[in-house]
């Protein structure tokens, strides 16, 4: 297991620093997603309130989620692909929560 480091992602033009022992390439990749997710769901909706905006998305990540699981259960998942929703998923709630 490697140490913890911080670092800095940016989401919706603010910049995030999180703690976290993932390869830092793999959390701006995780931060891309999550903010590729929240400007899609404010363009559809035309929600602007970024609370809102954050919760949503998560709600559509988690929405992924859930039909990889279920594919998953179904034996057809893949276990890396599922590991990425799970991660994106819970990037966003540290946005939500921040």
């Amino acid at each position: 297991m490697s140490a913890k480091r911080s670092v800095a992602v940016t989401i919706r033009g603010r910049e995030f620093h999180i703690r976290s022992d993932e390869e830092p390439e793999v959390l701006q990749r995780i931060a891309r997603y999550v903010d590729e997710t929240m400007n899609y769901v404010e363009q559809r909706t035309g929600t602007v309130d970024s609370r809102d905006v954050a919760l949503l998305a998560a709600l559509n990540m988690a929405r992924e989620l859930l039909e990889e699981k279920d594919r998953n259960a179904e034996g057809g998942a893949d276990p890396e692909r599922l590991r990425a929703l799970i991660d994106r998923v819970e990037s966003a709630a540290l946005v939500q929560a921040g």
